[in-house]
């Protein structure tokens, strides 16, 4: 699938508007950015394994925190600069994310869901247990120093850490693009439409299938490492089962199966939580819940979705007869 002019010139666009924000907004609207960041990669991460693969997953976050203790903990223990911790964290968590998927293959469906559902529940608990307290500190968290820019770069803290989080998110969406639109994205595919059909192609599902959860992983962790990087401070209680629930939330509602619509899952993340808030302080999650449902009941197909079909309408000879016709 190659990219068109068009959307050669949405990306530019978006790219344009990125690197302008943190100089149109303010600092705590900045950070609120850099978090629609991480989460968009988090998004990413998860609808490469639920959208593309077919896994039902609901439990990214567990390997969010793994990625943001991975980081408080080599910042705190070596004396390694914040963005070499990243690589790290990848690897990890990739590595973490295939061997969870090794067992995962005996389940499918809601029994992978509930598997992956005990893995989001258990690690907060697991963050506190005693015999890990010299690393994670417990239920105290762990504090982590906000990154600077270097004397050569004229940016305060928050826009040097938005356009690093930018940097990394921009890679690893091109990262991901390639590997969904290269030989191993078709597998992934197939493997999701007709597992069956895969195996009888010659497609190693089992190998595909505890790839894809390490690959998840990975972008996830990525994400949690940049969070953390953001928030400089981790604890078990930022890791609840909400939080992965989040993560699926953001792909239905950006679109299943997308990679656009990651960034618009991250902004729903991120700011209908507030903006619920805003409407009602007695009832958040009410209000929230009803602006969930309503997403899905008119953007069945998510944000990506809608737009594609607009995009579609309009571009037909039909639809532009009808414009000048109005």
């Amino acid at each position: 699938m190659k990219v068109t002019s068009a959307q050669t010139l949405v990306i530019a666009a978006a790219l344009a508007v990125a690197v302008a924000l943190p100089f149109l907004v303010s600092g705590y609207r900045i950070f609120q950015f850099t978090m629609v960041l991480n989460y968009a990669i988090a998004v990413f991460g998860a609808n490469i394994l639920t959208g593309y693969n077919g896994q039902i997953a609901l439990g990214n976050g567990a390997f969010y925190a793994l990625g943001a203790y991975t980081v408080a903990i080599l910042l705190e223990t070596t004396g390694l600069p914040f963005w070499a911790t990243l690589p790290f964290a990848a690897a990890i968590c990739f590595v973490a994310g295939f061997l969870f998927g090794l067992p995962a293959l005996r389940l499918e469906g809601p029994y992978l869901a509930l598997a992956t559902f005990a893995l989001a529940v258990a690690t907060p608990q697991l963050l506190k247990f005693h015999a890990i307290e010299n690393w994670t500190h417990g239920v105290q968290g762990m504090g982590i120093a906000k990154p600077v820019a270097p004397d050569f770069l004229p940016l305060n803290a928050d826009r040097f850490l938005y356009f690093f989080c930018l940097a990394i998110t921009v890679l690893m969406f091109i990262l991901g693009a390639n590997l969904l639109r290269g030989r191993t994205g078709r597998a992934i595919v197939a493997i999701r439409d007709n597992s069956i059909a895969a195996a009888s192609m010659g497609i190693d599902t089992a190998l595909y299938k505890s790839l894809t959860f390490g690959v998840s992983a990975l972008f996830t962790g990525v994400a949690g490492a940049l969070g953390a990087l953001t928030t400089q401070f981790v604890s078990p209680d930022s890791f609840t089962l909400f939080l992965s629930i989040s993560f699926i939330v953001g792909v239905v509602i950006g679109g299943v199966a997308t990679i656009s619509g990651a960034f618009f899952g991250a902004l729903f993340i991120e700011f209908v939580p507030t903006f619920a808030d805003q409407i009602s302080k007695a009832a958040p999650w009410a209000i929230y819940g009803v602006l969930l449902i309503l997403c899905v009941y008119v953007m069945p197909s998510g944000v990506a979705g809608l737009i594609r079909l607009v995009a579609r309408r309009v571009m037909s000879p039909r639809g532009r007869g009808l414009g000048r016709a109005d």
